[in-house]
C-alpha cells in the first residue's frame, strides 16, 4: 500500500460530451407513447413466450444429444438469457426468476461443467419455465411457482456454493 497522496480522476462521459454536455430531459409524452405501443402488443405476449420456450427446448434438446458439452450449454445460456429478459417484458416475471437462476448455473466455465455433470438440474429449470408459460403462471406469488422456483434457486445455490 503506498503512503503517497490519492488522486481520484473523473472519466470522461462520452455519451453526455456528444450531446453537448447536457443530457435531455425524458419526454413524458413519448414514455406515454411507448407504454401505449406495448399495451396494444400485450395481446401477442403469450405466443412470443410460447416462442421463447421452443427455442429453449430446442437448446436444451440439443444439449441433451450432445452429452450437455459446454457449447451445447452455452446455447441453452443464450436461450435462457433471451427468456430471462423477455419475461418481465411480457407480464411473466416467475419465467424471469426461473431462467436467471439457470443462467447462473451456466454462467461460466465452472458453473457449466458443474451443469454438465448435473443435467437434471438444467432440464428442471427447462422444464419448469415450460409449464409456467404453458399454465400461464406468470406471478411469482403463484403459490406453485412460488415454490418451485425457490426451490429450483436452492438447488442451483447449493450446487455453486459445494464448488
Amino acid at each position: 500500500m503506498s503512503d503517497g497522496p490519492v488522486q481520484f480522476i473523473k472519466p470522461r462521459n462520452a455519451l453526455r460530451d456528444k450531446l453537448g454536455g447536457k443530457l435531455p430531459a425524458v419526454d413524458p409524452s413519448a414514455l406515454a407513447r411507448a407504454e401505449a405501443a406495448l399495451k396494444s402488443l400485450s395481446g401477442q405476449f403469450q405466443s412470443w413466450m410460447e416462442d421463447e420456450v421452443v427455442k429453449l427446448e430446442a437448446a436444451r434438446a440439443a444439449a441433451k444429444t450432445a452429452g450437455y458439452v459446454d457449447r451445447a450449454l452455452l446455447d441453452v445460456y443464450a436461450a435462457a438469457h433471451d427468456a430471462k429478459g423477455m419475461g418481465a417484458t411480457y407480464e411473466y416475471p416467475l419465467v424471469t426468476r426461473l431462467a436467471g437462476s439457470l443462467c447462473k448455473l451456466l454462467d461460466t466455465d465452472k458453473t457449466r461443467a458443474l451443469a454438465t455433470r448435473n443435467p437434471g438440474l438444467v432440464d428442471a429449470h427447462v422444464d419448469a419455465i415450460k409449464a409456467a408459460v404453458r399454465d400461464q403462471i406468470k406471478s411469482e406469488e403463484h403459490p406453485v411457482g412460488r415454490v418451485l422456483a425457490n426451490e429450483l434457486e436452492s438447488r442451483t445455490f447449493e450446487l455453486l456454493k459445494a464448488a
